[in-house]
């Protein structure tokens, strides 16, 4: 059988078996979350109640609707620890615009906050991608220069809920069919950014990128143009969650979101995104989110000290690198097999 002819059809296997590790991953998190949930429902009934499941979705929109930029990211074997400062800057700006603008359409109010993001994105992606500085250093330091800019905007101010339009307060407890708006956005969010990843050449390039950017450059494709698009998609994300953190809480000061990035990383890596680049999905990413915030709200019933919480967390994240690790080196080594098997 000739190169030409093994070629394709190693790349079929690589993907058959990227997407089997992937979906393991998924079912893992499904399987961590009944683990969660059953002994807590034995233990509190009501836990499981419709209304508690819309409080455990509605609590972890946010976090789901920061990963998904986040996975971008990451996929590239970048990180971007700026998120919760970009969404506390953006929250504050777009809750002081429509205090100070009575009338201001919701929708461009939401704008407001979205253009914000993207303008911190938009920073960050330059920085990384044109200036060829590692993000974990640019972004850890524009975490405190956006801070910075919230609290000195802030002047110690707080935007309080009787400021805000009620079109803007109710979005935040609004339902469609029961279910609340704020998670269908967050879910919305995840089909486009899923079906991109999936089906879009641009999207599919980022895998490339963060399995092997030099070989990636070598293809052709524009590694800093997708960089630089990650980072803005990432910000906009962020823009986005700010505005809808000011709908879910009313009452925003300089100090909102503040923590979340570490969260975020945390329910990326949990759910199965590898931090070293080039696997994940957003889909998995938003169930790490979901299975924190689920733990969270178990430790609450079950009156389990507070810093617990922290430290599960901590110990899912290792868990969480731990196999990614030992899956990246068994499909490296399938790959391999598969490789040898081609060429005899």
């Amino acid at each position: 059988m000739t190169a030409t002819a093994t070629a394709p059809s190693r790349r079929t296997a690589a993907r058959r078996l990227t997407t089997r590790v992937g979906r393991v991953r998924e079912l893992g998190i499904v399987v961590a979350l009944a683990l969660v949930v059953i002994p807590t429902a034995i233990v509190n009934p009501r836990f499981v109640q419709p209304q508690s499941l819309r409080d455990l979705a509605l609590n972890a929109s946010i976090v789901a609707l920061l990963a998904v930029g986040q996975t971008l990211v990451v996929i590239t074997r970048n990180v971007d620890l700026s998120v919760g400062s970009v969404l506390g800057l953006s929250a504050f700006l777009t809750a002081q615009h429509f205090a100070d603008h009575p009338g201001t359409p919701l929708l461009a109010g939401i704008g407001f906050g979205v253009a914000t993001g993207f303008a911190c994105g938009l920073l960050n992606g330059l920085l990384v991608a044109l200036g060829n500085v590692p993000s974990l250093v640019v972004t850890l330091g524009t975490l405190y220069v956006f801070r910075g800019v919230d609290y000195a905007l802030a002047q110690g101010r707080q935007v309080n809920a009787s400021n805000l339009p009620d079109a803007l307060l109710d979005l935040g407890g609004s339902r469609v069919l029961g279910v609340p708006v704020l998670v269908l956005v967050t879910v919305a969010v995840i089909v486009v950014a899923a079906v991109y990843l999936r089906s879009y050449r641009s999207g599919r390039e980022l895998y490339a990128i963060g399995s092997n950017p030099e070989a990636a450059t070598l293809a052709g494709i524009p590694v800093a143009r997708r960089t630089l698009t990650t980072f803005v998609l990432s910000g906009l994300i962020a823009g986005l969650a700010g505005a809808l953190w000011v709908a879910r809480y009313g009452t925003v000061d300089a100090a909102a979101g503040t923590g979340l990035e570490l969260q975020v990383v945390a329910a990326v890596v949990v759910g199965g995104v590898a931090i070293f680049g080039g696997s994940g999905t957003v889909a998995g990413a938003a169930l790490g989110a979901l299975l924190l915030g689920t733990i969270t709200s178990c430790l609450v019933v079950l009156q389990i000290p507070a810093f617990w919480q922290q430290a599960i967390s901590g110990a899912l994240l290792l868990s969480a690198i731990t196999v990614d690790r030992l899956l990246a080196l068994r499909l490296a080594k399938a790959l391999r097999t598969t490789e040898g098997t081609s060429h005899a």
